[in-house]
């Protein structure tokens, strides 16, 4: 048997090691009824449902890095690249991306342009469009500044 599971979630959880796996095929999976198998930086959906025809490949992440902005590049364009790397593991053609930013009330509106501007930037010369999106604020130290998630087709 086993190592008994954490009784509540620590940061180690979002890393990518054992106790992520442990949340992962402990609890995630088998609450949502899905199978390890497969499992892969993108599902492939068959279009118009029925296997051996062409596929969609749809992918999500969520970025939540300190400093928002670090040599190289920053949050924004992580996550983009990210996303489109995802794809591209698949084998699939990048087409489009959503957008989701929960944003915390403080951030200075020139780190969310300088952002912004690098998500624009990177979706690019990526040759992919961010066509759909959603932003939510939460309080004053209840978030870390920027969080984003992105999918993509």
């Amino acid at each position: 048997m086993g190592p008994e599971p954490e009784p509540t979630i620590q940061l180690g959880h979002g890393g990518g090691g054992r106790l992520s796996q442990q949340l992962l095929h402990g609890l995630l999976l088998p609450g949502l009824g899905v199978s390890a198998n497969g499992l892969h930086d993108a599902a492939l959906l068959p279009l118009g449902g029925q296997p051996g025809q062409p596929s969609l490949a749809y992918t999500t992440d969520s970025y939540v890095v300190r400093p928002l902005c670090f040599p190289g590049g920053d949050i924004g364009r992580l996550a983009v690249i990210g996303t489109v790397n995802d794809l591209a593991m698949a084998g699939a053609t990048p087409l489009a991306l959503s957008l989701g930013l929960i944003l915390e009330e403080g951030l200075p509106i020139a780190t969310l342009q300088t952002v912004v501007n690098s998500i624009q930037e990177a979706a690019a010369a990526c040759g992919v469009a961010v066509v759909t999106g959603d932003t939510k604020v939460v309080e004053r130290g209840k978030g870390d500044g920027l969080y984003i998630n992105t999918s993509g087709v």
